[in-house]
């Protein structure tokens, strides 16, 4: 039987907390999770949640120790059936879009044949301003997927679009773009 290979990369938003869940709901389907964590991410959880409940190792840093002498950014993506960056930031989803690779989760996302799946968590402001909306335009062209953000109280106090989607709403994607049923 193939085993699915899930890359979960978490970005520096408060949204990290329900990534959490996302990594049980995908091992709950039998997928291999491996995460990447950008240096920010770290601060709202901390990667041991994830190397528990994924079973792995957690990729954070570029110049951690490696297990072999294949470039980790490089093997994860090799290896990978879909990536997946849930929260993804309007730093991150910048660097994606325009192909900055300056951390372990821009350069796996940048080396990821696989389909990649974002799904963005920012402040109303963030979403709504031009920059951002010109790289959700330039993404989608290049193929990547976005799943849409959700509306209402932001982590800021505001009210408004910008909220991650529901996590059901994420696998779905994922789903999807796996070929397989929800």
């Amino acid at each position: 039987m193939k085993v699915t290979k899930i890359i979960l990369g978490i970005t520096g938003s408060i949204a990290a907390y329900k990534a959490a869940e996302l990594v049980r709901l995908m091992v709950t389907r039998k997928w291999d999770v491996f995460v990447v964590m950008t240096e920010a991410a770290t601060r709202f959880v901390g990667p041991i949640t994830f190397q528990t409940l994924s079973r792995h190792p957690v990729a954070v840093g570029m110049f951690d120790q490696l297990d072999g002498w294949v470039p980790e950014h490089i093997s994860l993506a090799d290896s990978a059936n879909a990536m997946v960056v849930a929260p993804c930031t309007a730093n991150v989803m910048a660097k994606i879009a325009h192909g900055l690779a300056d951390d372990m989760l821009t350069c796996t996302a940048l080396a990821c044949r696989a389909p990649v799946i974002l799904a963005p968590a920012m402040n109303q402001n963030m979403w709504d301003n031009a920059a951002t909306r010109a790289n959700v335009e330039l993404l989608q062209t290049r193929g990547v997927h976005l799943v849409d953000v959700g509306s209402g109280d932001l982590a800021c106090g505001c009210e408004g679009r910008g909220r991650m989607a529901p996590l059901e709403d994420i696998m779905a994607a994922v789903c999807q773009q796996l070929g397989a049923r929800r």
